[in-house]
Formats: C-alpha cells, sequence, structure tokens
C-alpha cells in the first residue's frame, strides 16, 4: 500500500463524529452544531424554481452575479465592509473559505494563531497548509472572549494570520469592540492577515456583532448561510477581501470544486432579498433554549459562562471524557473540550439546537450522573 501523505498522517478525523457513534436513534444529541429548523419556505421555493427551470448547470467561478451584488450589499450595509461583486468568491460552505485559505496564504513554518478552545477545522486546516497552529488561550475569566492584549504577546516575525470566530464555537463568546478594532489595527501594524469566520453573525443574543473588516483592509471575512437559514446540506458560503487575495484564492477554488451548487446560490440569492420573519424567530428559540441549558447546569453545580451567540454551552466538568462517556451510555451525546483544544480540558461542549423539550430531558437525565 501506498503511504498517505505526511500532511494528512498530522490530522485526525473529527472528535465530534467519534461521539455519534456513541449513542443510538433514541439518543438526545446535544453534539450537533446545526440548526434543527427547516430551511424557509420562501427558500426553498427559489430552489424548486431552479430545478424547474433546469438551471443546474457550471456557474461563474466566483457565483452568480446576482447573489454576489447581494452579499456585496450584505457587507456594506450590515457589516461596514467596502467591497464589490469581482472581490467576493461563493463558496461550498464556510469550511471551504477556511480551506482555501490556508492552502492560498500560508507556507511552511508559517505561524498561525487560532482561538483555543475553537472550532477543530482551524487547527486541521493550518496543519494540512505546513504551517504551525499557535493556540490563543481563551479564558474562562474573560467570558472566553479574544483579548487584542493576548494577541499582541505572542505576535511575532513569523506570524502570517490569525483566525477569529465571533461569535465562537465552542463557547459561545462574542468579542467586543474594542477588541476587534485593535486587532484589526495589529494587523495593520505588524502586517499580518485576520482570517474572520462569522458563520454565526446573526445568532447573537446581549452584544452586537462588528467585523475587523470594518476596520483594516487585511482581512478575509468568510461568512455563509448554514447557522443563519439552517442550510447545513446546501453547502454555500461566501467570502471577501482585497482583490489582490481574492485571486490567489480563486485559483484554489477553481482546482477544489469550480463553483458552488446552482440550485443552493439562487436559494441563498432568497435568503437574503426576502424576509427575515424566520430567522429572528430562530434566535428568539435559541435564547429560550440557552436559558433552560444553562441554568439547568448551574443547578447542577457546574459553572458555566452564559454564551453571548452562537447556540453552544460550554460548562466547566472535570473529568469531561469520562462524563462525556457516561452521558452517552445514559442516552445523551454532547463532545469533550479537548477536542477543541488544550484549553478545552475539563469543558464539555452542549448543543441547544435541539427542541426545548429534549434538552428538558437531557438535563434531567444528565444530573443522575
Amino acid at each position: 500500500m501506498v503511504n498517505p501523505a505526511y500532511r494528512v498522517q498530522s490530522i485526525e478525523l473529527s472528535q465530534i463524529r467519534k461521539i455519534f457513534e456513541m449513542g443510538d436513534e433514541n439518543s438526545i444529541n446535544l453534539g450537533i452544531g446545526e440548526p434543527d429548523f427547516d430551511v424557509p419556505e420562501n427558500i426553498k421555493i427559489a430552489m424548486k424554481s431552479a430545478i424547474d427551470n433546469n438551471d443546474s448547470h457550471y456557474t461563474p467561478n466566483k457565483g452568480y452575479l446576482d447573489l454576489r451584488e447581494e452579499i456585496s450589499k450584505k457587507f456594506k450595509n450590515e457589516n461596514n465592509i467596502k467591497t464589490n461583486p469581482e472581490n467576493i468568491i461563493v463558496t461550498s460552505g464556510a469550511s471551504e473559505g477556511l480551506y482555501l485559505c490556508a492552502q492560498a496564504l500560508f507556507n511552511k513554518n508559517d505561524e498561525v494563531i487560532i482561538p483555543d478552545p475553537g472550532f477543530l477545522s482551524y487547527e486541521s486546516c493550518v496543519k494540512l497548509s505546513e504551517a504551525q497552529a499557535i493556540p490563543l488561550k481563551c479564558k474562562m475569566e474573560n467570558n472566553f472572549e479574544i483579548k487584542a492584549e493576548d494577541v499582541k504577546e505572542i505576535i511575532n516575525k513569523n506570524t502570517k494570520a490569525i483566525i477569529l470566530n465571533s461569535p465562537s464555537n465552542p463557547t459561545g463568546a462574542v468579542m467586543d469592540k474594542e477588541d476587534v478594532k485593535a486587532i484589526a489595527d495589529l494587523s495593520t501594524d505588524y502586517d499580518f492577515m485576520i482570517i474572520s469566520d462569522e458563520i454565526y453573525e446573526k445568532i447573537i443574543y446581549d452584544k452586537k456583532h462588528y467585523s475587523p473588516g470594518e476596520f483594516s483592509d487585511n482581512v478575509i471575512t468568510i461568512n455563509g448561510f448554514s447557522k443563519t437559514y439552517a442550510m447545513t446540506g446546501l453547502r454555500i458560503g461566501y467570502l471577501t477581501g482585497n482583490s489582490e487575495i481574492i485571486e490567489e484564492l480563486l485559483k484554489v477554488h477553481q482546482y477544489c470544486v469550480a463553483c458552488a451548487s446552482s440550485v443552493s446560490q439562487r436559494g441563498a440569492v432568497e435568503a437574503l432579498k426576502g424576509e427575515q420573519t424566520t430567522v429572528n424567530n430562530m434566535v428568539k428559540e435559541f435564547e429560550k433554549r440557552r436559558s433552560l441549558i444553562v441554568n439547568s447546569l448551574i443547578d447542577m453545580g457546574h459553572e458555566c459562562v452564559t454564551p453571548q451567540g452562537a447556540f453552544y454551552a460550554f460548562p466547566k466538568i472535570e473529568n469531561s471524557d469520562i462524563f462525556v462517556e457516561k452521558a452517552a451510555k445514559s442516552g445523551v451525546l454532547t463532545v469533550p473540550g479537548i477536542a477543541f483544544g488544550e484549553n478545552g480540558k475539563d469543558f464539555v461542549r452542549m448543543s441547544y439546537a435541539n427542541s426545548y423539550e429534549n434538552i428538558e430531558k437531557a438535563m434531567d437525565i444528565l444530573k443522575t450522573l
């Protein structure tokens, strides 16, 4: 057998997927990172119309122009990011956007700062590019928020980029405007890139979202439709950056997927142009579930920061591996915090993207462990 590339040998399959295999059809899944809502009807209609009109062929590499025009308006009106359709690439999900950035920007021995705990794809994408992932400890005493002073401490001549994620997976932390702007200023002063993963941007409760792309040109902003519009399986995302960087990202995109799904792109246009009532209702429901899960965990005696965004609670639970295994055997699937970095040890990620009733049942089970 031919040996696989050492790049692939340096990463592992997702620990989250391993957890799913421990349960069965009767398990309550607090591990999955996707909304339990259906795609809004207006988006379904747009995609059905696309199929009926035989809109199933290759699209421009960057994506349909009308979609990129709507994305450009969205960036301007909601994020204060100045861009244009030519500087936007429509991707097969935000995950592809992350991969494009790593392959197009990082070289061997480059250092890339990633949040710890942070989304597990960050480290793997960095390793696949042969760069070095440098963990940035997100401290519980700071509500797991990324702080500019902590970033400044680990910047050096080899720093090529930092990956920001606000709201955060797995902690639900939302960065303050002061830190977003300060890190944007650092990117200009020290000449490194910010890759801003804003996929949970609309799922936010008590704070306001700020994009570093508002404050610096050294930013690639990644977003998508998976979380906001429950379009996870439709694999549709987008990114923007300056024209020079977009050209390099496009090279990888062309030889990776060529273009995003035509039907999904038609749905994405409607998502941006259509009414947003379903999104607002979804966020309100998540907020109710957030109160339920956080209060239940605190009542059990677990220390738990109230998440400000996304749909994850991240309680501190010692011997988390044992807890997760016992919970799974009792019918509740959760994810050990160590899956998201060393600083996630003795924490557990619990998704409240499940029904209120199921979360109540899950909390009653966890009380007995």
